[in-house]
Formats: structure tokens, sequence, C-alpha cells
């Protein structure tokens, strides 16, 4: 039995309501950073999954997804382990591999919309 793809969609993403996400306590570096977000959507294998996600301001440590996505609002320095420092901001498009080791120096509360590829 297959499963129907779910139907087209718009969403105004500034206003969307989040859930707030557990975020370990092991990745802060500094300051009391929450992060929330919203899955939109998902493949029906589970290996492509679309959201809105969202920290606040901190440092922080993260073992990334094979992820692509767009900030829409807040900034962040992310660090990436033998890698480039990417300074993001809105309208910043970034990717990050899986694997990559990163830091994340959250200045303003970022939003960003994402899709990430599982293995």
């Amino acid at each position: 039995m297959s499963i129907a793809p779910a139907p087209s969609f718009a969403v105004h993403v500034p206003d969307l309501e989040l859930e707030p996400e557990p975020l370990d306590p092991g990745q802060v570096v500094s300051g009391s950073p929450e992060v929330s977000g919203r899955v939109l959507g998902e493949s029906p294998d589970g290996r492509v999954v679309r959201g809105v996600w969202q920290i606040t301001p901190g440092v922080v440590t993260d073992t990334e997804a094979d992820e692509l996505f767009v900030v829409l609002e807040g900034r962040a320095t992310v660090e990436v382990e033998g890698g480039p420092v990417l300074e993001l901001g809105p309208g910043d498009a970034a990717v990050l591999r899986a694997g990559d080791r990163t830091v994340w120096t959250v200045h303003e509360t970022l939003r960003k919309v994402y899709q990430v590829t599982l293995p």
C-alpha cells in the first residue's frame, strides 16, 4: 500500500508557531539558547525532511546532517571545523555537509527554513 503525497501548501513562516525542541545541555557552550521548530513535511521513506527551525542567542555545538537552509531572520556565525566560517543573516542560503562539526554563535534569534536529506 503506498502513501498519497501531501497536498501542495503555503505557510507564512515569520508568523508560524513553533514547538520547543530539547537541546542537549552538552551542546551549550555559553548563554541559554532555546531551540524550537516545526516539521512541514517529509518524504514517505523519511529521508527528506522540510521544516522551520529557530534558535535564540548563545553558543552551541552540533554535528550536521546534509542540509540546505535559508535564513529568514536573525544573525549567526557558524564555524565549520576544518572548513569555512559562515556569517549568516536574513536572505542567506547555506549548505552543510553531513558530519560537519560546527559551532554556532547566535547573535540575534535566528529562524531558518530547511531541507535535510538523511542517509
